[in-house]
């Protein structure tokens, strides 16, 4: 299936706040299984924190579908490009250290902003843009975090 046809579903911008609300309820799952899967406390800290950072956003947007706050693309994102040059990673139940953890999240976080930025190059109204540029905002800075963390903990170790 095509992008722009996959855009078609999205004919509201409820149909596409609700898609996002989906999107966060599954990085927050994601997340809470991570720190389930970890072994060190830390990590645990670390991935539950994150987990709860993912639930905010949902209710972020659940705020904008209520039409209680609005969003905005107006920013930049710094791109450290860390993920950019590391293999894909895939876990395997309990066999996951912190850094192939940090990788997955950065790697799922860029996947969200690509999806996101894809969808808004789609839209073919300003307004549906706009929303789904500020998504893709939202995940960029998500991915920033984790680069942030993975320079600081694992390059730094290097």
């Amino acid at each position: 299936m095509r992008l722009e046809e996959v855009i078609v579903k999205f004919d509201s911008i409820d149909a596409i706040l609700d898609f996002a609300i989906s999107k966060e309820e599954d990085a927050s799952q994601f997340y809470s299984d991570l720190a389930n899967k970890s072994s060190r406390q830390n990590m645990k800290d670390i991935f539950q924190q994150f987990a709860l950072e993912e639930k905010s956003h949902k209710a972020k947007l659940q705020k904008v579908k209520e039409g209680k706050l609005l969003l905005s693309a107006k920013q930049n994102v710094m791109n450290l490009q860390i993920v950019d040059n590391l293999t894909d990673t895939r876990f395997q139940e309990g066999a996951f250290d912190y850094q192939q953890a940090l990788i997955a999240a950065m790697q799922s976080e860029k996947a969200s902003y690509k999806l996101y930025i894809d969808l808004a190059e789609a839209a073919d109204k300003p307004e549906i843009k706009e929303i789904f540029l500020s998504l893709a905002l939202e995940e960029a800075k998500h991915k920033l975090r984790f680069e942030i963390e993975y320079d600081d903990t694992v390059l730094a170790e290097n």
